[in-house]
């Protein structure tokens, strides 16, 4: 919800440069502090790279481009997706064990997000093409976000969370600085335009979205499954509703009760539902 007023003041690209450039500075002296007890081998460079381009570059251009066409409450749901995505991920690339209950929760959720993305309306005429737009980019945002994860805990294995978190932030620093100077090219005006809402937007999205998420994130994921850190993202879409409707006066459709309603029992029969039925089973084969 803050990055959906932050962007009212700030362009996409450079809200993201601005937001990743101030992190990597914060986390500089602790990165270059650590590499002198840290070596990095040269062979895992690309991976660590491709966890900054996945991660940051890709989730956040993807997501800031989203949260301009669509509201916050739709792009809050709909990050729901991500859990479901790294159930599927995990059921393909590492081979996990995926049970017929997490094939129905698959199936379900996907509806759910249809409905919520708005494709069924937009053929009737009653959503918007931008909002279709949106919404995909908010679940695209998610997929790079899941991807960018899988990456991460193969290299959590090798390296500290800090590292780790550091380089992304230097990726995607740097992947930013095209589009955000295209950005200033083509309305060189924006920052006089900024005010002291849009400062205190940038200093939380730094701070607490950026460098307390992004670390606190790695870090738990070096000590749990992918799909189990992602279970804390449950919360994050009755946080985001509540204050959505509220301060920005967002309003709750039927298709979005529709569509978040069966997004929330896919996920539940995708996810939580395997981490039921693992504990079930552990405990009669003990």
């Amino acid at each position: 919800m803050v990055a959906k007023v932050t962007l009212q003041e700030f362009p996409p690209m450079s809200l993201a440069l601005l937001r990743f450039a101030l992190a990597s500075l914060f986390l500089a002296p602790f990165f270059f502090a650590q590499t002198k007890k840290v070596k990095i081998d040269k062979k895992d460079l690309p991976s660590l790279v491709g966890i900054g381009v996945f991660i940051i570059t890709l989730n956040i251009a993807f997501f800031f481009e989203g949260i301009k066409r669509t509201t916050a409450i739709d792009a809050s749901v709909l990050t729901l997706i991500i859990p479901i995505l790294s159930v599927i991920i995990g059921w393909v690339y590492f081979k996990e064990k995926i049970y017929l209950a997490n094939l129905i929760g698959i199936v379900v959720a996907f509806l759910g997000a249809i409905i919520l993305i708005g494709l069924p309306q937009f053929f009737t005429g009653t959503v918007s093409g931008q909002v279709l737009l949106g919404n995909i980019l908010i679940i695209l945002s998610s997929l790079s976000w899941v991807i960018g994860a899988v990456i991460s805990k193969k290299m959590l294995q090798k390296y500290p969370s800090l590292t780790v978190t550091a380089i992304a932030f230097m990726v995607g620093t740097i992947a930013m600085l095209i589009p955000a100077g295209m950005e200033y090219l083509n309305n060189p005006s924006w920052p006089s335009q900024v005010t002291i809402l849009g400062l205190l937007g940038l200093t939380y999205i730094t701070l607490l979205s950026s460098i307390s998420a992004y670390f606190l994130f790695e870090w738990g994921l070096a000590k749990t499954t992918i799909s189990a850190a992602d279970l804390f993202q449950y919360i994050e879409p009755f946080v985001a509703s509540f204050l959505a409707v509220t301060i920005l006066g967002e309003v709750i459709s039927t298709s979005f009760l529709t569509g978040g309603f069966l997004i929330a029992i896919g996920v539940f029969l995708g996810t939580v539902a395997k981490v039921t039925h693992r504990r079930h089973h552990k405990a009669h084969r003990v």
